[in-house]
C-alpha cells in the first residue's frame, strides 16, 4: 500500500546538486511527489511504496551529493495522499527559517576539468566552467533562496545549451547557477596598470603566461578576490613586489601546478597532501626542504612555506605553460582588505601591477584564501575563509537569543549564533583602517540579509579602542555583552570540542585587555562559558613604549633583562645588539624606571617577542608575530634540557622566568647555538604549563585542559604541552576547525553571551 511521507532535509543542500539527485533517486523507485529548495534547506514530498521510501531516505545520509553536508533530516510519516502524478522539482520558495543553507566556494571539478581540456567540448579553455559539484557559491550569493537571479550571475542570460543542461533534471549542471558557457558567460580580458586593453581577448592567456614568464606583476582576479601574482622563482620580481606591496618580511603564499611540485621544495605529509587536494583548497604551511629553489626573499626567516593548488579554471589554463610555481599572495595594499571589484583594483593596486587579468563576473562578498597545517594528521586552521566559510558549526547548546559576537582587533572575523549553529564569518582582517571596517560592516549586513539574522545581543571585546567594540557600541536596541579576550580565547575551545566546563584554560597571546586594565596574555583561567577566574600568569614585565614594543621587539627584551638582571645591570653584551641605537636603549631604560608610556604585561606572545630580541634572532618586527616564529624556525630537533623557573604562590599564582632570563642570557653569551638555546626556552615553557595544570588539578579536581590564543600556533610549543600533559592523563584539548588565534575569537564571545543572557546577565 503506497504512504506519503514529508521530509525536511537541512545543512549545506543547496547549489550542490541535491534536489537532481533526490530526483534521480525517486524515479529509480517509482516514487511520486516533489522536491523543492526554501530558505531553510530542501523539502521533500514522497509518495509510495514504504520500502521505496526508506531506501531514498537511506541514501540521502549514506551517499549524499559530494559538496553536500547533511545537519539533520526530519520525517513525516501518514500523511494525507496527494495522489502526485510523477516525481518533479518545482520552484524555488522564500519561506522557512533561513539557518545554513549556503555552501562555500569549492574548487573545480575533475569532470569539469576533464571538459575544459577536451578540444570537442563546447567549453573548451574555458576559465569559467563549472556545475553542481563545483565553482563559486558564497561569493557570488546576493540573497536567499539560491537561485541564479538572486546571484551575480543573473547579468549573464543562458543560451539555449546552457538553458537546455540547466532545466534537465539528469544533467550534472541542473540548476547549477554559475554555469555559463564561452557563448552567454563571463569573458576573460588583459590590460595595463592604467586600463588599457592588451591585445586580442582569444590571445590573453598565453600573452599572461609569458608576462609572468619575463619578471612580469599580474593582478589577477580569481574566485573571491584578486591575487598579485609573478615568478616565485625570481627574485627580482618577487623583491619588487615586495617593494610595491610595502610588505618588508610577511611570507608570501604560493601556488603550484602539482603535488609533486611542492614536494620539491617541501616535506609533504599524506595529510598536506589530502588537504592541499581538497575541494577547500587552504594554502598548507609545510617544512621547508633544505636546498630548495625557493629564494629567501619568497618568506625571509621562517622554516616553512605556504603552497596551494590550482582551484579556478583560470589556474589551470595559467599553469598549461607554466612549470614554476607562482607567488599569489592576496591583492592588497598592507593591512587593507583584499581587493574584489576592477576598478577598485585599477585603482588600488596600479602601482604595485604591471598587468591586470580582469574578467566581468562580479564577486559580491570577498573571501579571502584560508591558511592552515597539519598536525598528526589534523587540519589546524588558522584562517578560516575561502572554501569553510559560510558553513555554520552545530553547538551543543541552543542559542537563546540571536548574537552577533563582533570579534578582535587582529584577524577579525564576527560570528552569529542561532539556533544550534554559530555561523562564523570569512576572515575580515585588522581592523586598522576604514577600508577593513567597512569590509567588516558590509560582511556583517550580508550575512544577516543572508540568513535573516535579528541579533538581540551584541557580544565584544572589553577594549575600548577595538573598532570592532565600537561598533557594538553604536548599535541600537540590542543587549550588549563584554567579553574578556582570554574568556573567549578558552570559550572558544570549549565550544569547538563541544565542553560545558569548567576546564582549566591555558590563554597565551600576544595582547588581550584585563579587567585590571593590564595587557594580558599568559593566563591560566578556570572557567565555563558563564565566568572564569585567574588562577596563574606570567609574571608582568612594562611594556615599554606600549605598540611600538610589538615592532620593536628589543624594547621587550629590555624589560626581561631588567626584570631578571636587575634595574643596576650593565646590559650583557649579547649577539647583535651592537648594531642597535645606543641612544634609543638608553631612553627606553630610563621610561622603564620612571614608568613612561610603559603598561605592565603578563603576555607570552611578548616573552616569545623578547627571548627572540635578546638572542639576536629578530630585534625589528614587519609583521604581528615575526619575532616569535624566528625563534620557532631556528629551534633544533631533539634538544630536550629546560631552564629553570619559579611558580610563586598567591592568588593568582605567577610563574616567574627571571631564572629563565638569566640561564639563558648566560648561554648566550657563552655564544651556545641560538637553535639550542631557542629549544630549550621552548621546553621551559612547556614545562611551566605542565607544572601549574598539575597544580590546579589538584587544588581544582579538574582534568580537562583547553589550549587556545595565537602562541600555540607555534608547533613545537604545542607539541611539547601535548605529549607531556597527556603522559601526565590530563584530557587535552586544542582548535582545529577554528583558529587558535584571533581569528576564533568571535566564536567564543558567541558562547559566552549566550550563557550570560541565558543566566539573566
Amino acid at each position: 500500500m503506497d504512504v506519503r511521507t514529508r521530509i525536511t532535509v537541512q545543512g549545506i543542500v543547496q547549489g550542490v546538486g541535491f534536489r537532481p539527485f533526490v530526483f534521480a533517486q525517486a524515479k529509480q523507485r517509482a516514487l511520486r511527489g516533489q522536491v523543492r529548495n526554501n530558505a531553510g534547506g530542501v523539502l521533500i514530498d514522497l509518495e509510495g511504496e514504504p520500502g521505496a521510501i526508506d531506501q531514498l531516505i537511506f541514501e540521502l545520509t549514506a551517499n549524499p551529493p559530494p559538496l553536500a553536508r547533511i545537519e539533520a533530516i526530519y520525517r513525516t510519516d501518514h500523511l494525507p495522499a496527494s495522489r502526485f502524478a510523477d516525481f518533479r522539482i518545482v520552484a524555488s520558495s522564500a519561506e522557512g527559517d533561513r539557518l545554513l543553507p549556503v555552501c562555500a566556494d569549492f574548487a573545480v571539478c575533475d569532470a569539469c576539468l576533464r571538459e575544459m581540456k577536451d578540444p570537442q567540448n563546447r567549453r573548451y579553455r574555458y576559465p569559467f566552467i563549472n556545475c553542481t559539484h563545483c565553482g563559486p557559491r558564497f561569493t557570488i550569493i546576493e540573497d536567499l533562496p539560491y537561485d541564479r537571479p538572486a546571484t551575480t550571475m543573473r547579468d549573464f542570460p543562458l543560451c539555449a545549451a546552457c538553458t537546455a543542461e540547466y532545466h534537465d533534471p539528469l544533467d550534472r549542471r541542473y540548476h547549477a547557477e554559475a554555469t555559463a558557457c564561452p557563448a552567454c558567460g563571463p569573458q576573460l580580458y588583459l590590460t595595463d596598470h592604467e586600463g588599457r586593453p592588451q591585445g586580442l581577448i582569444e590571445e590573453t592567456l598565453e600573452h599572461s603566461t609569458a608576462l609572468v614568464a619575463d619578471g612580469k606583476i599580474l593582478a589577477i582576479k580569481g574566485i573571491g578576490g584578486f591575487h598579485l601574482a609573478c615568478d616565485a622563482l625570481d627574485r627580482a620580481a618577487v623583491e619588487r613586489l615586495r617593494q610595491r606591496k610595502l610588505r618588508a618580511d610577511k611570507p608570501f603564499a604560493m601556488m603550484a601546478c602539482s603535488v609533486d611540485l611542492i614536494r620539491r621544495y617541501c616535506v609533504v605529509s599524506k595529510a598536506d597532501e589530502a588537504l592541499l587536494s581538497s575541494s577547500s583548497r587552504p594554502v598548507v604551511l609545510m617544512e621547508k626542504r633544505s636546498g630548495g629553489e625557493i629564494p629567501r626573499c619568497v618568506a625571509p626567516g621562517v622554516n616553512t612555506l605556504g603552497f596551494m593548488l590550482p582551484y579556478a579554471p583560470l589556474h589551470h589554463l595559467l599553469f598549461e605553460k607554466l612549470d614554476r610555481p607562482l607567488i599569489m599572495t592576496s591583492a592588497n595594499v598592507s593591512e587593507e582588505p583584499i581587493v574584489h571589484r576592477n576598478d577598485e583594483a585599477l585603482k588600488r593596486l596600479g602601482a604595485i601591477a604591471d598587468y591586470f587579468l580582469l574578467h566581468d563576473r562580479r564577486i559580491h562578498m570577498r573571501a579571502d584564501d584560508s591558511l592552515a597545517r597539519t598536525r598528526a594528521g589534523r587540519i589546524i586552521m588558522l584562517r578560516r575563509s575561502r572554501g569553510y566559510a559560510p558553513q555554520g558549526i552545530k553547538t551543543a547548546f541552543r542559542f537563546e537569543s540571536e548574537v552577533l559576537a563582533c570579534g578582535a582587533h587582529l584577524k577579525n572575523t564576527f560570528c552569529f549564533g542561532k539556533n544550534h549553529y554559530a555561523l562564523i564569518s570569512h576572515h575580515i582582517g585588522d581592523l586598522e583602517n576604514f577600508e577593513t571596517l567597512s569590509s567588516f560592516t558590509e560582511g556583517v549586513e550580508h550575512y544577516q540579509r543572508l540568513f535573516d539574522l535579528h541579533p538581540l545581543v551584541l557580544a565584544h571585546d572589553l577594549h575600548p579602542d577595538f573598532l570592532s567594540t565600537q561598533y557594538a557600541a553604536g548599535v541600537a536596541g540590542a543587549q550588549k555583552v563584554g567579553v574578556q579576550h582570554h574568556h573567549a580565547h578558552v570559550a572558544s575551545c570549549m565550544a569547538e570540542h563541544r565542553l560545558s566546563g569548567p576546564v582549566i584554560g591555558v590563554a597565551f597571546d600576544g595582547t588581550g585587555l584585563g579587567p585590571d586594565k593590564t595587557i594580558w596574555g599568559g593566563e591560566f583561567l578556570v572557567a565555563d562559558f558563564a565566568r572564569y577566574e585567574r588562577r596563574a600568569h606570567l609574571r608582568y614585565v612594562p611594556l615599554a613604549g606600549g605598540d611600538a614594543a610589538i615592532r620593536q621587539p628589543w624594547r621587550l627584551a629590555l624589560s626581561y633583562l631588567r626584570d631578571a638582571l636587575g634595574s643596576a645591570a650593565a646590559l650583557p653584551d649579547l649577539p647583535g645588539w651592537q648594531e642597535l641605537d645606543g641612544k634609543k636603549i638608553r631612553l627606553v631604560q630610563s621610561m622603564m624606571r620612571q614608568g613612561i608610556n610603559s603598561v605592565p604585561t603578563s603576555s607570552c606572545g611578548r616573552l616569545f617577542d623578547a627571548v627572540s630580541a635578546i638572542l639576536g634572532v629578530s630585534h625589528e618586527a614587519s609583521y604581528e608575530g615575526q619575532a616569535a616564529i624566528k625563534l620557532e624556525g631556528v629551534a633544533l630537533k631533539g634538544v630536550q634540557e629546560s631552564y629553570s623557573f619559579d611558580i610563586r604562590g598567591g592568588t593568582p599564582m605567577e610563574i616567574d622566568l627571571r631564572a629563565t632570563i638569566r640561564a639563558l642570557v648566560v648561554d648566550a653569551l657563552q655564544r651556545k647555538p641560538v637553535g639550542f638555546i631557542s629549544a630549550k626556552f621552548h621546553n621551559t615553557v612547556a614545562a611551566a604549563v605542565v607544572e601549574l595544570c598539575r597544580k590546579l588539578r589538584v587544588s581544582e579536581g579538574i582534568n580537562q585542559v583547553c589550549l587556545s590564543g595565537g602562541v600555540f600556533q607555534n608547533v613545537i610549543l604545542l607539541e611539547r604541552v601535548l605529549e607531556r600533559l597527556g603522559g601526565y592523563g590530563f584530557e587535552v584539548f586544542y582548535q582545529c576547525r577554528v583558529p587558535t588565534n584571533d581569528g576564533g575569537l568571535s566564536f567564543g564571545q558567541a558562547a559566552v553571551a549566550n550563557e550570560t543572557v541565558k543566566r539573566g546577565g
